[in-house]
């Protein structure tokens, strides 16, 4: 066999088996990739995205979308070939695996996360919004979720009201933790409740409930960073009773970023005018029940997908704004946001016009 030939038929089978070596062999990396994008003044699968009765509520116009991000699911393995693809497609962003799916984290956990998640986001955007509204939201500490073998279980249960802890009134869901741990691993601490049940009866027949049950748990030690504590095993948090009903419509989708662009959806929806003037503006962000907004994973790919649906403006945490900034596609504005009220500020300049004056997001 003559030399060139040999060579380039050497090549060739070298080339195939690492061909084959790229396709075959995973990699322990995940890819994240622009989602859908939803107007939460509009329609999502035939059925307005915020029902809101019990309220005047008044005509929108114009865009506020919530953006999402697509991610592989927690059992997909890439290959070498898949993920060298992602790395240099301008769209696409290949990280590690355990950044999306810590701790060997399944399918069925991370998806049970994501939709707790989302849940507390759409609670915290009607608190957001209908104080910006003056409403008055009425709101009391909750047992949020019980930890499965945990001294809690079988004797507190989500939905519990948590009225006090060894006698101490409870406010917020941070002075559970806080009382939980002035005790040494295996003592008793109290807790006074209104059962979940009865408390959700109460709500439906729009009484007060007067009654509380104590309930005694041995605390048990957690070992967190080396530092051992007295823990329960549950997380506290917040529920609300709202004086007309918000209902939110949006199916398969996850986590808290959603929360700004609900708020300004429902805010919207409640007051006479239009807030965009007709402008395509989306966005993301988390949302407290003060209207604070925070920072959101896949801000580029949220960009991008905004872009590509049509958006001019978009509002973005403000600890997202420099990663956002770096690339940002042709024809979108970042405008930087830190609150519900610095969004309604930038809404207002974007519904006159006058955008000179938007805070914009900056790569450095």
């Amino acid at each position: 066999m003559p030399r060139r030939t040999a060579t380039m038929l050497a090549s060739t089978l070298m080339l195939i088996a690492l061909l084959c070596v790229g396709v075959f062999i995973p990699v322990p990396y995940a890819e994240m990739s622009p989602g859908p994008t939803v107007n939460t003044l509009g329609e999502h699968d035939g059925e307005p995205v915020l029902q809101i009765s019990g309220r005047r509520t008044y005509p929108t116009d114009g865009h506020l979308n919530m953006t999402t991000v697509r991610v592989t699911s927690a059992d997909y393995r890439m290959n070498l070939v898949e993920a060298v693809y992602g790395w240099l497609a301008h769209d696409n962003k290949v990280v590690p695996h355990d950044t999306l799916y810590p701790d060997g984290k399944t399918e069925e956990e991370s998806t049970q996360e994501n939709a707790e998640e989302f849940s507390q986001s759409q609670e915290s955007a009607k608190v957001a919004a209908l104080k910006e509204l003056d409403v008055p939201v009425r709101s009391w500490v909750i047992v949020s979720t019980v930890v499965k073998g945990s001294p809690s279980e079988g004797k507190l249960h989500a939905g519990d009201v948590i009225k006090a802890v060894d006698g101490k009134a409870v406010e917020e869901p941070a002075d559970v933790a806080e009382l939980v741990t002035r005790h040494e691993p295996g003592q008793d601490v109290v807790f006074t409740i209104v059962p979940a049940k009865e408390q959700a009866a109460a709500e439906k027949e729009n009484r007060t409930v007067t009654r509380t049950e104590k309930v005694t748990i041995t605390t048990a030690t957690s070992d967190d960073a080396g530092e051992k504590r007295a823990v329960v095993g549950i997380s506290a948090g917040t529920d609300h009773t709202f004086p007309f009903t918000i209902d939110i419509k949006l199916a398969d989708v996850g986590g808290p970023s959603a929360g700004l662009m609900f708020a300004l959806g429902i805010y919207d929806k409640l007051t006479p005018g239009s807030l965009t003037g007709g402008r395509f503006v989306a966005g993301t962000g988390t949302i407290d029940d003060d209207g604070e907004v925070g920072p959101i994973g896949g801000i580029e790919m949220k960009t991008v997908g905004a872009r590509a649906k049509g958006a001019q403006y978009f509002l973005t945490p403000a600890d997202n704004c420099a990663a956002a900034a770096k690339d940002t596609p042709e024809g979108l504005t970042l405008v930087k946001v830190n609150t519900i009220d610095d969004a309604l500020d930038a809404l207002a300049d974007i519904r006159s016009g006058d955008t000179a004056g938007l805070p914009r997001c900056t790569a450095s």
